[in-house]
């Protein structure tokens, strides 16, 4: 996991009455390492900065894929204008063609900004063609970038290259914006006031698009908030943000290890000792064995993601010809734009739907995971 604390150096970022952004992010940036690292050691964590330094966001990318990160967690404070109000006039004379014009010119009172809360930011998806490059470029994606076998397995005018770079591109995305909403369900529980997981218009945010993983960026608080500024200042605040953090990648990762394709494999367990068969008299009874129904324990089904995209693709589209069984679409909505969300097949049991993610990987989809379903509904929406 890489954390990147926003901003620092000459860089400071937002800056609040009393103190700035960079200072923050750091603050937050450093506890939340040392969170994960000693409550999930099997978890390596890369920090883009530890000190008060300033690097280019392209040097904070460059670390991150060199790291090769599974996760990207940028963190920064937020700030909003203050705001004014009237509180009465004064004269003033001004030059207006050689002569002096008398002008009547309000007198403004100057409040602290009450904006406050937390966002969660993913890639704007106007910048999704960004984030295929950065998948391209990225050694995470080939063994040896430089070899012949790479360039050939990455032409982007090849169908295959460019169906596996879009389908990483939109699990990736489908997994960010999973993460951003647990990070803002963890704000909630400890009464925070959520402004949502979101996109950052047209605009983008570079960082997010030019890392090859699931990124986010998640805003603390408005510094510009005399309150909220004080608790992003406090070492209760900072320790709570930084739990809140920890708690929404905890749980991202435990729903990865129980429904997605980053499980260690169990180590083998050896078979039961069978006992020699005892030759034994045939008896007719008439009794017949009665057939196994086909319902599944608890009522749990498994299906196949595949990918997330914005176009709209029929279950007839040649991307989708060569697997076996129906493909359905779900959609999504974030920041009133639609998604699609193509989900395959429906299997009775986790290792059946497992060794299709295996199939749907050999044929381009790369990132292919599997979904638990319960009366209709994925298990993770009921959580």
């Amino acid at each position: 996991m890489v954390i990147d604390a926003g901003h620092g150096g000459a860089d400071i970022g937002a800056r609040g009455s009393y103190s700035t952004e960079k200072e923050i992010s750091l603050d937050v940036a450093l506890k939340l390492g040392k969170m994960m690292e000693e409550r999930m050691p099997d978890v390596k964590v890369v920090y883009t900065r530890k000190t008060d330094r300033y690097d280019d966001p392209r040097k904070k990318a460059e670390i991150a894929n060199n790291a090769r990160g599974d996760l990207f967690i940028s963190i920064h404070c937020n700030s909003a204008p203050r705001s004014r109000k009237v509180t009465g006039y004064r004269t003033v004379y001004r030059k207006r063609g050689g002569r002096k014009v008398r002008v009547r010119q309000p007198i403004y009172k100057y409040y602290p900004s009450t904006a406050k809360g937390t966002e969660t930011y993913v890639w704007a998806t106007s910048k999704n063609d960004e984030k295929t490059e950065s998948l391209k470029e990225s050694s995470v994606m080939v063994l040896d970038a430089n070899s012949e076998e790479a360039k050939e397995v990455m032409d982007a005018a090849d169908p295959e290259t460019f169906i596996m770079l879009n389908t990483l591109r939109n699990a990736f995305f489908d997994q960010s914006l999973r993460l951003s909403t647990l990070v803002e369900d963890e704000f909630t529980k400890v009464g925070r006031i959520s402004r949502g997981a979101r996109q950052r218009n047209e605009k983008g945010i570079w960082v997010l698009q030019a890392t090859a993983m699931p990124s986010v960026l998640v805003e603390l608080g408005f510094i510009s908030n005399p309150e909220e500024e004080k608790y992003l200042n406090s070492a209760s605040g900072q320790e709570e943000t930084a739990l809140c953090i920890f708690n929404a990648v905890k749980r991202y990762k435990e729903e990865l290890e129980r429904f997605g394709n980053f499980k260690k494999p169990a180590a083998p367990t050896p078979p039961p000792a069978v006992p020699e068969p005892v030759m034994q008299p045939v008896i007719e009874t008439g009794y017949k064995q009665p057939v196994a129904s086909p319902a599944t324990a608890n009522g749990i089904t498994y299906k196949v993601q595949l990918l997330v995209s914005d176009k709209d693709y029929t279950p007839e589209s040649s991307i989708f010809r060569k697997l076996d069984g129906p493909v359905k679409q779900e959609q999504v909505i974030l920041n009133s734009k639609r998604f699609n969300k193509y989900i395959w097949g429906n299997f009775r049991t986790e290792p059946e739907a497992g060794a299709a993610v295996q199939k749907a990987k050999q044929l381009g989809f790369h990132d292919a995971f599997v979904v638990p379903y319960k009366d209709g509904l994925r298990l993770e929406a009921q959580m």
